[in-house]
């Protein structure tokens, strides 16, 4: 039972190919290519509004040098959005789900943000490891403690991500066992299982929205401190 449980997280294959490649293929290509006509579709004018709201909102607290930084924030929002959102479709696969994809996004992303702090501002970067006013015992302390809260952003960035989408789809997976074994039992009850597993889809879907958007919020105030 545990390990029906969890093969859905497995990557499939098919004639020795990774099928992960083309999960993470597939949603550039549903997207529409912009045109050069003045009068765009609905669908196009819809995706143009949400790249200049998202984009607006998410350089607002940014300094200038970062805002070099929105096109890249952009298209990360998109593409976690929708690998998060087509993973929730029936017989399909979420590389999300899989950690060390999200790290594989999160550590040079990261790494970028503290590089450029280095590069361009090197004493304030060092500043954030030992806070003004620091008595003398505590210094080597709380440098250590510093130090370890910048190499554990990535890690939380990759483990956020995976363990919220995981546990969603084991919740909508044991529901949904739950709705065809009581079908035979009582018809109330898989009713009522069946409007909790429509409720947890809702919320699935919200989470898969929310947490798309958290990675890339986490990672413009990353950029915030260091531009």
């Amino acid at each position: 039972m545990m390990m029906n449980l969890f093969s859905q997280f497995a990557s499939t294959t098919y004639l020795g190919t990774p099928l992960i490649f083309l999960a993470m293929l597939t949603p550039w290509l549903l997207f529409p290519t912009p045109s050069a006509k003045w009068i765009n579709n609905r669908l196009l004018t819809s995706q143009n509004w949400f790249l200049t709201l998202f984009t607006k909102q998410l350089l607002l607290p940014l300094n200038m040098p970062a805002h070099k930084w929105a096109f890249l924030l952009a298209s990360l929002m998109i593409f976690l959005l929708s690998m998060n959102l087509l993973g929730l479709l029936p017989y399909t696969f979420t590389p999300t789900t899989q950690l060390s994809i999200n790290l594989g996004l999160a550590i040079p992303l990261w790494l970028a943000t503290v590089i450029t702090g280095f590069r361009n501002q090197f004493n304030h970067s060092l500043a954030h490891f030992l806070p003004e006013g620091t008595p003398t015992p505590l210094i080597p302390i709380l440098i250590l403690i510093e130090t370890i809260s910048l190499f554990i952003r990535p890690l939380a960035l990759g483990v956020r991500l995976t363990a919220n989408l995981t546990a969603g789809h084991l919740l909508i997976h044991l529901v949904s066992s739950a709705v065809t074994s009581m079908y035979s039992l009582s018809t109330l009850v898989t009713l009522l299982t069946f409007s909790v597993l429509i409720l947890l889809t809702i919320l699935e879907i919200a989470v898969a929205m929310i947490q798309a958007y958290v990675f890339v919020l986490l990672l413009s105030l990353y950029l915030q401190e260091n531009t």
